[in-house]
């Protein structure tokens, strides 16, 4: 027969993981939480203001589609550099912020391609996005040997695609989409495992919400990446 305190260690031990798969879903389910209010912020300003001229037109007819364009780079820049000193109130001030300027610069996708078909590439983007995140979730295979060439993939994208505004090459830019999607696709299953590896139950309230605000950011740009680039394929233009 086994020793009282052996089976009570065992039962300690087993309510404390169970505690732990509990906080963790609730973490999770936080920064889906997010990331989804943050994509409902985007599309519906998106949407607005596509199709009002009385935005779109001084808004993309102007230098100010620069600024527009940019400013959610700039955003991104903020987060990482101050992420460590801001208070959660503050990082989910500046989340949906970011989220809702991100909506004025896809507002340009309204102009260009068919609702139809926005929406037809939205959900193949959701269906992709969602299967890769679970598969990060769920997958005992250790994704970090894989982040340093998601890393580098995605600095080559980004300097393709500052080349090719100068260059409008449509070989490059097709080159650009069908590597682009690969990588997104890789960085949600890494920063998905990453988010459920980096939750700690004793680090305090503070810490795990705006761990949950900087998780939801890096997924919506995943999402967000992977929908802009499914559009060069899928998308009908107007």
């Amino acid at each position: 027969m086994e020793p009282v305190q052996q089976r009570f260690g065992y039962g300690a031990q087993a309510q404390s993981a169970a505690l732990f798969d509990e906080g963790l879903r609730k973490h999770m389910l936080r920064v889906y939480n997010y990331m989804g209010a943050g994509l409902v912020i985007t599309g519906l300003i998106a949407f607005f203001v596509g199709s009002t001229p009385a935005l779109y037109v001084p808004i993309f007819s102007s230098p100010l589609k620069w600024v527009v364009m940019l400013a959610p780079l700039a955003f991104v820049f903020f987060f990482s550099f101050k992420i460590q000193t801001m208070s959660a109130s503050t990082a989910q001030a500046t989340f949906w912020a970011f989220c809702a300027v991100m909506g004025l610069s896809l507002a340009s996708v309204f102009l260009v391609f068919t609702g139809m078909s926005i929406a037809r590439t939205f959900f193949i983007a959701a269906t992709m996005f969602g299967t890769t995140s679970l598969y990060g979730y769920v997958t005992k295979r250790d994704l970090s040997k894989f982040g340093s060439f998601l890393i580098m993939g995605l600095i080559g994208v980004v300097i393709a695609s500052i080349v090719n505004i100068f260059l409008g090459s449509t070989a490059l830019q097709f080159a650009i989409s069908v590597i682009g999607i690969v990588v997104f696709v890789g960085l949600t299953a890494w920063d998905t495992q990453n988010i459920k590896e980096q939750y700690a139950e004793n680090i305090d309230q503070e810490s795990q919400q705006k761990m949950a605000v900087f998780g939801a950011l890096s997924l919506y740009l995943n999402f967000v990446n992977i929908f802009q680039l499914l559009l060069n394929f899928t998308g009908e233009r107007e």
